[in-house]
């Protein structure tokens, strides 16, 4: 293995696909949620079995994926194996920091986008409904599924991070209702910021563990050109050892290559991530906001 030597701790691995679970897991229910309060505010209940028939879907194609990938890789050793982990890893860096810097820059108007698109839905019939539920939902479950491959990679086929990861949407679906019901109100808009730069960290730890294997094979160059190397002072097999590895796919022993692409990534993608956004004050903007969707009362908790 190119990572850390020791398994992560049980308690590691819980905890980092449990916030996986818990980020992306809250973020697709508040995607149902709005559609669900828009079509029952909107007399349109019959288009409900549409909706769940879409959700259905988008979670099924998403186990389907993470099975065939997860179990795809643990069928091959050696060197395929290191050269699969790191073209996945490479991968899932690119989709999931696409995802996060555009759900960055749409939270704001993520629910007016929402409900414009299933009153188009509900125009055109059940199937387009269901197609809306299936699209929004998967994109969420998707990132998901490719950070759990990268992040787990390490875990030497445990089963805690799936578990992990299962405690983490129940924990969201609880909160979804919540929030729904009106039992608790949190600030989304900084629960996303805050959860997701440390998902940025996590993806810079998959990146730098993706050139790593594929240094490991040969297809990068550089494997033997270590920026540093602090493992006469560094326990891998302790308690921050395990954590830091289990986390951020961080080592003792890091390439040159490892830690450029490590240090530019943060830079680059933290800086787009936390800038500043200006409100949209464009007519446009404007006129959707008077739509008799957008008057809609939002479920309580949303903000």
């Amino acid at each position: 293995m190119v990572l850390a030597a020791s398994t992560p701790s049980v308690a590691t691995q819980l905890f980092g696909s449990g916030l996986i679970g818990l980020r992306e897991g809250l973020e697709a229910g508040i995607v149902v949620m709005i559609l669900a309060a828009f079509l029952v505010k909107s007399d349109s209940r019959s288009n409900l079995k549409w909706l769940w028939l879409g959700v259905g879907a988008a979670v099924a194609m998403v186990l389907a994926v993470f099975a065939g990938i997860h179990y795809g890789t643990s069928t091959i050793s050696g060197l395929a194996a290191e050269a699969v982990a790191g073209v996945a890893s490479l991968i899932a860096v690119v989709i999931v920091t696409g995802m996060v810097l555009w759900m960055r820059g749409a939270a704001a108007h993520l629910s007016a986008d929402l409900r414009r698109g299933m009153s188009q839905a509900v125009e055109l019939g059940g199937v387009a409904v269901a197609s809306l539920a299936f699209f929004a939902v998967g994109r969420e479950g998707l990132e998901t599924a490719l950070l759990m491959v990268g992040y787990a990679e390490n875990a030497s086929n445990s089963n805690w991070p799936l578990l992990g990861l299962l405690l983490g949407i129940l924990v969201a679906v609880a909160l979804t209702v919540a929030l729904y019901l009106g039992a608790v109100r949190i600030s989304l808009t900084k629960f996303f910021k805050y959860t997701g730069a440390l998902l940025v960290v996590v993806a810079a730890g998959i990146l730098a563990y993706g050139i790593r294997a594929l240094q490991t094979v040969g297809w990068l160059p550089g494997i033997d050109d270590l920026a540093f190397d602090v493992s006469a002072h560094y326990d891998q097999s302790s308690w921050y050892g395990t954590t830091l590895a289990g986390l951020f796919n961080l080592r003792p022993d890091p390439t040159v290559l490892q830690v450029i692409a490590w240090v530019l990534y943060l830079v680059v993608v933290l800086t787009l991530f936390l800038r500043v956004e200006r409100p949209d004050t464009s007519p446009s903007a404007a006129a959707v906001d008077q739509t008799p969707a957008s008057r809609e009362p939002e479920p309580k908790g949303k903000q």
